[in-house]
């Protein structure tokens, strides 16, 4: 007699068919492997190998950046913005700065009001340089977006320099060549940025325009930085009003010279894949998040938002 198969095992051969065939189909649209739970223990291994972990190190690192550089944007907006459209110009001293609105000289409030909102769109656009997927999926955009960065960025350079220079907006001779450097190496950096651009030497020109956007957010990595230390030494130690305390020192000239050796041990342990330089850099990347979040959110919640 013949055997009928049972209507149960014929569904579980066919639904088991059925599902090999989707993966091996998914496998081959998507380019990927097969799932997690296929992985043998060499490939779960690899997925969290110091290279790999120092790639979403750096994410972390921009991720945790482009919050407190949107809230940054958003202070701006908000505190300067409505004061300004409301023609209350003297209001802006309700915050306490070096030089704010002075009255009798319109040229100097002029130009620090162009230095206020222009340093608003330069962090914009210096947040759309580092995401990969505007430069995949929209080049022509990262173009323009670049262009407006690096021309925002020189002109606050200038500015500032102007700002320190000529109306004296300093508080201290330390925090003024602190200043003036940070504005030449700005100058110097973008000069680079743009002639391997045209060049079109592309890796040459992503890392000059790395360090581009790293100096040219010096002051907001010094309310960062200055923040960071505030909570850290619970209290303002080494700090003085004129931005000359030890710490004050560090600071100034360590809000863009920081970033950078942060960002070169980064790069040369990205570009060697070495245990020798990974691991550090691993620990060094962790650390630089951390103290960033801690000024980030100390920034916003006791610097920003009680101005508001």
């Amino acid at each position: 007699m013949r055997r009928f198969p049972n209507r149960q095992d014929t569904l579980d051969a066919e639904g088991a068919c059925r599902t090999q065939n989707y993966v091996q189909i998914h496998c081959a649209v998507t380019n990927k492997g097969p799932s997690m739970t296929s992985l043998n223990p060499t490939q779960i291994t690899n997925q969290f190998s110091p290279p790999k972990l120092l790639i979403a190190s750096g994410r972390a690192w921009f991720g945790v950046a482009a919050i407190g550089q949107l809230a940054f944007i958003g202070f701006i907006l908000v505190y300067y913005g409505t004061r300004t459209l409301a023609g209350d110009y003297a209001a802006w001293n309700d915050k306490q700065l070096i030089d704010g609105h002075i009255e009798g000289d319109p040229i100097g409030n002029l130009s620090f009001a162009a230095h206020v909102f222009i340093a608003a769109i330069m962090t914009l656009t210096g947040l759309l340089q580092l995401w990969p997927r505007l430069r995949r999926d929209a080049p022509r955009l990262h173009r323009y977006s670049g262009r407006v960065f690096l021309i925002t960025a020189c002109f606050l350079a200038l500015s500032g320099l102007g700002l320190g220079l000529i109306r004296g907006t300093y508080l201290s001779y330390v925090s003024l060549v602190a200043i003036s450097f940070n504005a030449v190496l700005i100058l110097v950096f973008a000069g680079f940025t743009v002639r391997f651009a045209v060049q079109r030497q592309i890796a040459q020109h992503q890392i000059w325009a790395m360090r581009l956007f790293l100096v040219a957010n010096g002051v907001w990595f010094l309310r960062v930085g200055m923040m960071g230390w505030l909570v850290l030494a619970q209290g303002p130690v080494g700090m003085t009003s004129t931005l000359s305390g030890p710490a004050d020192i560090v600071l100034v000239f360590g809000c863009y010279l920081i970033p950078l050796a942060v960002y070169e041990i980064y790069r040369q342990a990205q570009q060697r894949q070495t245990a020798l330089l990974t691991v550090p850099a691993l620990c060094v990347m962790a650390l630089a998040t951390a103290f960033t979040a801690l000024g980030v959110f100390g920034t916003i919640g006791f610097m920003w938002l009680p101005e508001l």
